[in-house]
């Protein structure tokens, strides 16, 4: 049976939907000797390639869902290349004997904490797109004084550029002065969201952790820079909230 090339690509681990449909409009693709196009279907006996790399879809395809907790230090991005050679996430991983590991999301450069990553593209996808609305809870330092008024926008809703959001909770963590932290849980990953809601009420972020995706939690063990694999009781929560069935 014949499937959307890149729900094949995604599900043997190559990439992320969104990552192959812009592989495919670059030309990086081919299927038995031809170009690929967007809305092509194939099967996995036919040979593709990636940047003249032959796939072997079957094999992919038959390995084992793994993903890893890597705890994301500030001052790396989540691209595999940057031209400014900033360090990069994947840097630190380990190899993959077939496929490559997948962002499940995006941190900034300037945040921390939890991010996780898969070897497979459809889990990726699922979990990453607006329809999931997956929790993420953030640990946020706020420069400025928060008075209940702001609470209460941030709850109810803030137009920014690209649409309203909100914070679905809010959860004073103590401090003084400059060093006062908030646990925010926002069900989106727009880019800089948490920072973009407390900016556009005056106030300063300056410090910003991820501590939950999701069903999984930051553990106090895994340092920054470092990462665990998963274990399969996590992976099959990670499944049911995406919505596939193991």
């Amino acid at each position: 049976m014949s499937e959307k090339i890149q729900k094949v690509l995604a599900a043997a681990g190559l990439g992320s939907r969104r990552e192959i449909e812009k592989w495919i409009q670059e030309g990086r693709i081919s299927v038995d000797g031809t170009s690929a196009k967007l809305g092509d279907r194939i099967t996995e006996e036919q040979r593709v390639f990636v940047d003249g790399r032959e796939v072997t879809l079957i094999k992919s395809r038959s390995q084992k869902t793994r993903v890893l907790l890597y705890h994301k230090p500030e001052g790396e991005i989540c691209s595999r290349s940057d031209p400014e050679k900033r360090p990069t996430v994947f840097d630190r991983l380990p190899m993959l004997r077939n496929g490559r590991w997948i962002s499940i999301g995006r941190l900034d450069f300037n945040t921390s904490g939890i991010l996780l990553l898969t070897n497979n593209g459809e889990l990726a996808n699922r979990l990453m797109h607006p329809s999931a609305e997956i929790e993420r809870e953030y640990a946020v330092r706020i420069q400025g004084e928060v008075t209940p008024e702001i609470l209460r926008k941030l709850k109810k809703g803030i137009r920014l550029e690209d649409g309203d959001a909100r914070f679905d909770q809010i959860i004073d963590a103590g401090g003084e002065g400059s060093n006062h932290w908030y646990h925010v849980v926002v069900k989106e990953g727009r880019n800089r969201l948490v920072r973009r809601l407390w900016e556009a009420l005056d106030l300063r972020v300056s410090r910003l952790i991820r501590v939950r995706f999701g069903s999984v939690t930051l553990p106090r063990f895994v340092r920054r820079g470092r990462w665990e694999e998963l274990g399969l009781d996590d992976i099959s929560q990670l499944q049911q909230l995406a919505g596939i069935s193991e």
